[in-house]
């Protein structure tokens, strides 16, 4: 069994993932202008962003590996959906996080309830319930059905952020990125660095956090398999005495 998460491919994606963001903070921070109106605020676009489609992304790959376990089974998808949603909570987190400090210069406060705040700060609270439902004493079988289940239902709600600036009237601004965005020039090019460096920082540490998962299910079997083989040997020893009495 391999005890390591590093590999060549990991390494290569890690090193790439590295020179784009440091290429990313540099023109984020130092070559990218101010916008007119935010002034400086506005460089935290450059980790809002990038982080909302590392969560979009993440969830995504919750929704599709629970609906593929409930189909087959596969401890595959159930590992892949468990880590995915770890990767997404985490960068909402940041997202959040970076939100209120653009909130604070932009509104004057670094929290308001707003539909795209409030719906988000939703989505964190359901996620995390998801990964708790992951951690329960549960028969491993009944647990990983319950978070299939609850992983596709809490989706449900990345829909509803996502709309949420379309459906109903808040402070938060409309979508950034679309036909009609007003991004240009080195701001529009620092946004899209950023995006790929945080889509391959989330890549990288998903594919570890699976492999590690693997891991710990490969334990988790061994020491199983071990248990029933001295579960075994000790009611084998008891009939053999049974009979010799």
């Amino acid at each position: 069994m391999n005890n390591t998460t590093s590999s060549r491919g990991t390494r290569i994606l890690g090193s790439a993932a590295l020179v784009t963001m440091v290429a990313a903070l540099a023109f984020g921070l130092l070559f990218s202008p101010p916008e007119v109106d935010q002034q400086d605020a506005v460089r935290l676009m450059y980790i809002h962003l990038p982080s909302i489609a590392v969560a979009y992304s993440g969830f995504a790959i919750t929704l599709v590996g629970s609906a593929l376990y409930l189909r087959n089974g596969s401890a595959f998808w159930d590992l892949l959906a468990g880590a995915a949603a770890e990767i997404a909570v985490v960068f909402t987190a940041f997202l959040l996080i970076s939100g209120a400090l653009w909130g604070k210069p932009t509104w004057g406060v670094y929290w308001q309830w707003d539909p795209r705040l409030t719906s988000t700060t939703v989505m964190f609270i359901m996620y995390l319930g998801y990964l708790a439902l992951r951690r329960l004493e549960l028969p491993r079988e009944v647990r990983s059905r319950r978070a299939a289940v609850l992983g596709i239902i809490s989706f449900v709600n990345v829909i509803i952020v996502h709309y949420s600036v379309q459906w109903w009237r808040g402070l938060h601004q409309g979508q950034t990125l679309g036909v009609d965005t007003k991004l240009d020039g080195l701001m529009l090019f620092s946004l899209f660095l950023g995006l790929a460096a945080f889509l391959l920082v989330g890549a990288w540490l998903l594919i570890h956090r699976f492999r590690l998962a693997w891991l710990e299910r490969q334990v988790e079997v061994i020491h199983f398999e071990q248990a029933l083989a001295e579960r075994r040997a000790e009611d084998s020893g008891f009939g053999s005495l049974g009979g010799a009495l």
